[in-house]
Order: C-alpha cells, then structure tokens, then sequence
C-alpha cells in the first residue's frame, strides 16, 4: 500500500479568498472579498547547509472549491490553506477551467515562500470522470470542461454495444460516454485532440508533458489497471487516438516547469507526481492501509469505500474498483447522505436533536432518504421514489429514525460487496461531515455491528500529499 507507517499530525489552517487570474481572454471574473489570515501558522525551518529538510505538496480539487497540504517525511501538517472557486464566466456560464487555473496558481501563492523553498513533489487529485478535451500541440482546450455528474445519454448505446456487460464505463456519467458524445458532435480537427482528466490537465499544467493520466482517473474512460492497458475493444475505435498515457499514481513525470519554480520559488529538482480522484485521496488520508478496513465518506451523499484482496466491478448495483497497489478499492455512492438532513433540518437543530437520541436503541422507523426519486447503490434504480413518512410529532424521533434508516443502507452497501466477492469489512473509519455526529457514529456502529470511528484525516488534499511523498521515495529509489 501506498502508506507504511502511522503519522502523529499537527495542523494549521490558512484560508484565503480567491485572487482573479484569467485563462480565456473572454471570460469575466466576479470579484470576491479580500483575503483573511488565522494566525495559528507554524513553517518548521530548515537546516543551515545542505541537510534541509524536504516537504511534500498535495492539492485537493473538488466539487466547490481547493485545498493544499504539505507534509514533511514523516507525514506531518506543514500548512494548509483551501480557497474556493473565483466565478469566471464565459458566455453566460461558468468557465471552469479559467477558475480551476486561477486557483491552481493561488493555492502555489498561498504557500509560505520558506514552505516552498524545500518541497520536493506535488500531487493533485480531481473530481473523478470530469473530463477535457484538449488540442494535442497547443494544448488549448477545445470545449467547455465535461464535469463529474453530467450525463450523455446520448453515447450509452453505443458505449454498451462495444464494452462488455456491467462493464464502468456503461453510465451515462462515464468518461467514455463523455468521449463518444464529443466525438459525434464531428468536430473540426478532432484526431488532433487528446483527452484528459481535471487532476491531468492541472498537473500538466505544472509539469509540460500534454497526454499523461493515472489508473484512477482513467478507470472511467475504459482503462483496465489489472492488465495494466486499454482493452482492445476500446482501442479499437477511431477516437481511441486520443486516450492518455496512463502510469500509477504517486509516479514521477518529470520536473516542475522552470518558470513556475521561478515565479514561486520552488526548488530546481522539485517533480511533480499523477494524481487521482478526489474519493481515492480521501481513503488515502484516512490511512485504512489493511484488507477489511473501510472508509464511509458522510457527505451530501453517502460512499463507502472497502479495501478488498479481489476486485469486484457490477454496474447492476453500481460497485467497481479502483486498483490500490497489489490491492482493490472497491465501493460504491448512495444519493442519501447530509444534503437531506439539511433540507429537512437546519445546522443547529441537527446537532441539539442530536443529543437527545439514545443511540443504542432501534428507531421503529423505516425510511429511504432521498432528496428526489433515483438511486445508485445499494439499489440501482432512477426510479426509487423516497420515502420519509410517517413523520412522528417528536422531531427526535424523526430524526432518529432518519439517521437509523441511512446507516441501514450503509450497512446494506457493506453487504453487498461482501456478497459480491469482495474481503468483508471489519472496521470502518468515517470521514466527510457526518463523522461530527457522535450519536450517529454510535448508531451506525450498532445497525453495521463493527467498530466505526472518525478517520484521523478526512481532507483529500492530505492524501495527494501522501503521493507526492510516494513519488518522491520511487525517484530518489528508495
């Protein structure tokens, strides 16, 4: 596995609103207030001489805004800093990629000058299947950025008629899909284009060479990590031309480009490092590093991740695997989660509810949280209506049963992977904002009948650090 040894940590925290930096010459940017500084800041000094110490810079892009860590050797915090998007527009509507660059270079600005004379790697990871196109020579995007949740049922056809059953790449959300729909559009010039993902395109950025992905991101274009290739029925399509070179993550490209290390004040030898997806960075934080142990990520929505001997892939119940090493990651995303708590109760009546519930008893009550009809695992069906009634007049029992009702699809998804062939969990660390909720660890504890507990890390960005860490070890053939 990626990480041998425990880390004690200790953190800071440096938040900083978004400076406006264009990418297109078209976009506009709203401007956002001023920066503010929390003086908790700690920068560990280097030796005088040679012996200085070498620190590892992991960033974080997700769904609303970014985040960096740094960490030295031994896995301790550095800093940490997180901005959120600046809201570039082109055409009436969002350009990502202006304001995924604008906060690319921020995050470098935001690092302490005397943090970043001594890191020695970056990695990043990206929300997963969002997706670019790129021209192969200039490297100018050629359409607006494909995100993580957008659908093209346009190519699921034909995405079904060549991939093999069940297979990843049959959703609508899949990279591939996202691939043939640009395709058929018959754009001018498309053989000279290259696809890549968000954490690609944003390393590229950093390191020069245009077409490089990682096993992680690449799962969902069709690329296999167990052979370690594209399958030849994916290569055999007249758009397979534009496919990444895929490498493991945490591997050296090559060196950071020489004017960013000018600008920032980067050493000469620093490297940059592929990355991954933003839920593989977070299981990597939460260091789960043995067969059985499992990570649920308590967010808007719910997704258990279990570390598995055997891969398992079915698209039926909407469960694959990412490859970890000598090992599978293998999981899956409910739509349940925190965001209907958080349309049925505000912030403050959660947490007082909260304590009013008695943990070790059963709710009588039987839901299916959801915001809207549709669901992705345990149960694969875009028709599952929710189901949130009787709602009983004590607001702690609803609650109660709310929270019960969502640890029993948890505790379903578990389950089902170990029905489906893979390693049976054993331990499961919580991460995302629902670990906060000490009654909910508890009665989730209970519904699972295993040990669940807060992970010690839960940012992603400290997993990318983690492979920073990794690639600089490879490198240096340690």
């Amino acid at each position: 596995m990626v990480i041998l040894r425990q880390f004690q940590i200790s953190s800071f925290e440096l938040f900083q609103s978004p400076k406006q930096t264009g990418f297109y010459s078209s976009s506009r940017s709203v401007p956002l207030p001023r920066a503010r500084f929390y003086s908790d800041f700690r920068v560990m000094s280097g030796n005088k001489g040679t012996n200085f110490e070498k620190l590892y810079l992991g960033m974080d892009f997700g769904t609303s805004g970014a985040r960096f860590t740094v960490i030295d050797e031994q896995g301790e915090i550095k800093a940490q800093g997180k901005r959120e998007y600046p809201p570039f527009m082109k055409e009436e509507s969002m350009d990502w990629a202006s304001s995924w660059k604008a906060t690319l270079f921020s995050l470098l600005e935001d690092i302490p000058v005397t943090v970043r004379s001594l890191v020695s790697s970056i990695s990043l990871d990206g929300t997963s299947a969002t997706t670019l196109i790129l021209n192969s020579e200039s490297g100018e995007v050629l359409c607006q950025p494909y995100l993580y949740n957008q659908s093209c049922p346009d190519a699921l056809p034909e995405v079904k008629s060549i991939a093999p059953a069940n297979h990843t790449v049959c959703s609508g959300t899949s990279t591939l899909c996202k691939l043939v729909s640009w395709w058929n559009t018959e754009v001018p010039n498309r053989e000279s284009a290259v696809l890549l993902h968000q954490a690609d395109w944003l390393l590229w950025l950093l390191h020069g060479r245009l077409g490089v992905s990682d096993y992680n991101n690449a799962l969902k274009v069709g690329y296999d990590p167990e052979s370690e290739s594209y399958p030849s029925w994916l290569l055999n399509q007249p758009y397979s031309q534009l496919l990444p070179k895929v490498q493991a993550p945490g591997t050296s490209i090559g060196n950071l480009k020489e004017s960013i290390r000018m600008q920032f004040g980067f050493p000469d030898d620093c490297i940059v490092c592929t990355g991954t997806t933003d839920s593989i960075a977070a299981f990597l934080a939460a260091r789960a590093t043995e067969p059985g142990k499992a990570v649920t990520s308590l967010g808007s929505t719910l997704a258990i991740k279990l570390l598995s001997t055997k891969r398992v892939d079915d698209a039926r119940y909407g469960v694959y695997s990412h490859r970890l090493d000598d090992k599978w990651l293998v999981g899956g995303a409910s739509n349940t989660g925190g965001a209907i708590l958080r349309q049925l109760f505000s912030d403050e009546h959660l947490e007082r509810l909260s304590q009013e519930i008695n943990p070790m008893v059963a709710s009588p009550l039987d839901y299916y949280p959801l915001q809207s009809s549709g669901e992705r695992f345990p149960i694969a069906d875009p028709n599952l209506a929710p189901r949130l009634l009787p709602r009983p007049e004590s607001d702690v029992e609803y609650l109660h049963g709310i929270l019960e009702s969502i640890a029993r699809i948890e505790g379903k998804g578990y389950k089902l992977l170990k029905e489906l062939g893979a390693t049976e969990a054993e331990e499961v660390l919580t991460a995302g904002g629902g670990a906060k909720n000490d009654k909910w660890i508890k009665i989730r504890q209970r519904v699972l009948g295993l040990p669940v507990k807060k992970a010690v890390h839960t940012e992603a960005s400290y997993g990318a650090s983690l492979l920073a860490l990794k690639g600089a070890n490879q490198n240096s053939g340690l």
